[in-house]
């Protein structure tokens, strides 16, 4: 019996994955749904006998099982519907498939595809290999290796050993995760927290659906881990109402997985999708069922979190990169990868207008241009690239010129920009920068807790700042009428450059004034923009 794997994941679903499974068990094969490879533009992926095939169609499915009996010879095993996964590893590695060259729509042996052979994956090592909800398969793959050994510590060992990784945050500042663990370890209180950010709202991110839809046991035992690690014995993952298959996996793996995790208790919360909520007072706040706004601080969350008690708040990347840690000693190992106060690896997520888009993990130090070019395949267009947007909608737009910066958090921060969750937009020279600028405060004004004046009321300012200055920028001076946006400038006696002075003292001001990030963080796409295409704000030259 032939065995066909094709992933479940929610990208694999919207491109006719279900379709092609259904047509593949007609033709009399059986079909083991996993996860997702992290090769979007092979979706929907099919693999047989380590072979891929993709993207596939219904009407593929015939011919693809005519070339695969040609390409791999007769001798080649098929594991039975009941086989482990160290049979299917086995038969993923074995000569033959390794021989096999990619023709039409098979890419040859997925282990060996350029794409997967040179990352690094360690917080996705099962991804594409292992059935999401099959116990079985994880602790086959040594699925809670580390929380055994974790358990066999004293809870400040274990954030010891957290704290020696050189783990930092992968949701935006890169706090390092040992030193908010030891905090709410050392934290007085006979109730904890442990708070999974699983609000993934930035543009071009994904590799917190994937981690849930594809490995849930994998950020549970993260959580399980740093529950031993500081003294809490619940924990609640907060996932955007927009990823339902992430929410039934995590519900399904917490199920099957109680008795393993047990003492510790998890709960999935589900957020209304307000991006705010990304910010992690504002997702207490949700969780507590008030409206989700930013608290200010202190008192810090670690110290006064939710309903009151210590908590850890970690995102999704953080929590999956403590099982590897913790596995046999990989602390020191973990932190030899990177490159200076950036420890590990970082999973990075390449969308927008790229030929081969997808999840690319690999150790901090990488460029820009050997992710969007030599990775990436350049754009889907073929036309040149001519920005990329690194850590969301609020992230700087990174000009051709910077494309040698290494990814690296201080390497990011003296270049004014951010990397965030790793989300990287590529566009080609085909997109209007001052448009993308205006978009940058038309989404902080949509999504503003409205907390805070700079937030709330400079967003709503810099769009109409923005329409004036490309208004003015294309329309005759004496043509007030034709721009109705214009009056109030024309009425204050303005001068364009004032209008760009004024542009820069509104980003400033939100910069320092903001409560939280999202205020904070909107001038980094604005200054950027107009940094690097003064062109299409309607300037001869940069405007710095």
């Amino acid at each position: 019996m032939t065995i066909v794997f094709i992933s479940d994941d929610a990208q694999a679903l919207a491109c006719g994955a279900d379709a092609v499974a259904a047509a593949f068990e007609k033709a009399g094969c059986t079909v083991e749904r996993v996860s997702s490879w992290g090769m979007f533009w092979l979706e929907p992926l099919v693999e047989i006998g380590g072979l891929g095939y993709g993207p596939v169609r219904v009407e593929d499915v015939e011919g693809i099982l005519t070339r695969h009996a040609e390409l791999v010879s007769a001798s080649t095993p098929h594991p039975s519907s009941s086989a482990t996964i160290e049979a299917w590893t086995l038969e993923r590695q074995s000569p033959t498939v390794k021989q096999v060259q990619g023709d039409d729509l098979c890419v040859g042996s997925l282990e060996h595809h350029p794409f997967i052979a040179r990352q690094q994956r360690h917080s996705f090592a099962r991804a594409g290999k292992t059935r999401p909800l099959s116990l079985v398969d994880y602790t086959a793959t040594g699925g809670w290796t580390g929380l055994d050994r974790a358990r066999s510590m004293a809870p400040a060992d274990v954030v010891a050993e957290v704290t020696a990784s050189g783990l930092r945050g992968r949701g935006g500042a890169g706090f390092p995760a040992g030193i908010k663990w030891k905090t709410v370890l050392e934290a007085k209180g006979t109730t904890k927290y442990i708070v999974c950010n699983a609000d993934e709202g930035d543009s071009a991110t994904f590799a917190d659906r994937m981690m849930m839809e594809g490995d849930p046991f994998h950020l549970l035992e993260g959580m399980a881990i740093a529950a031993h690690a500081v003294g809490a014995g619940e924990g609640y993952v907060y996932v955007r109402s927009e990823y339902p298959h992430a929410i039934a996996k995590l519900n399904a793996a917490i199920a099957l997985a109680a008795e393993k995790l047990a003492p510790f208790r998890v709960e999935v919360r589900v957020g209304a999708g307000a991006y705010v909520c990304g910010e992690e007072t504002s997702l207490l706040n949700s969780i507590e069922g008030k409206r989700a706004e930013v608290r200010a601080k202190p008192p810090l969350p670690a110290l006064e979190g939710l309903f009151g008690c210590p908590t850890v708040v970690n995102n999704v990347l953080t929590l999956a990169a403590i099982p590897h840690i913790m596995a046999e000693g990989g602390a020191s190992r973990y932190a030899e990868l990177g490159m200076g106060r950036s420890k590990g690896t970082m999973p990075i997520q390449l969308a927008g207008n790229i030929k081969h888009g997808g999840l690319f993990e690999t150790a901090f130090g990488i460029t820009l241009n050997e992710l969007i070019h030599d990775i990436g395949g350049g754009t889907a267009s073929g036309r040149p690239v001519k920005a990329v947007q690194v850590g969301g909608p609020l992230g700087a737009y990174i000009h051709p010129d910077q494309f040698d910066l290494p990814f690296d958090y201080e390497a990011y921060s003296v270049a004014d920009a951010l990397i965030g969750h790793g989300g990287i937009t590529v566009f080609d020279d085909s997109a209007d920068m001052g448009a993308m600028a205006r978009f940058a405060f038309e989404f902080c004004a949509a999504e503003s807790c409205g907390k805070c004046t700079p937030c709330r009321i400079g967003s709503t300012r810099g769009v109409e700042l923005i329409d004036r200055i490309l208004g003015s920028g294309k329309t005759a001076p004496d043509s007030v009428e034709a721009l109705p946006q214009m009056h109030n400038a024309r009425k204050a006696g303005r001068s364009r450059d004032e209008e760009f002075q004024l542009l820069e003292d509104l980003c400033e001001t939100m910069q320092f004034g903001s409560l939280c990030a999202l205020g904070g963080f909107t001038p980094y796409p604005v200054r950027s923009a107009l940094k690097h295409w003064p062109e299409d704000f309607g300037q001869a030259g940069s405007a710095q």
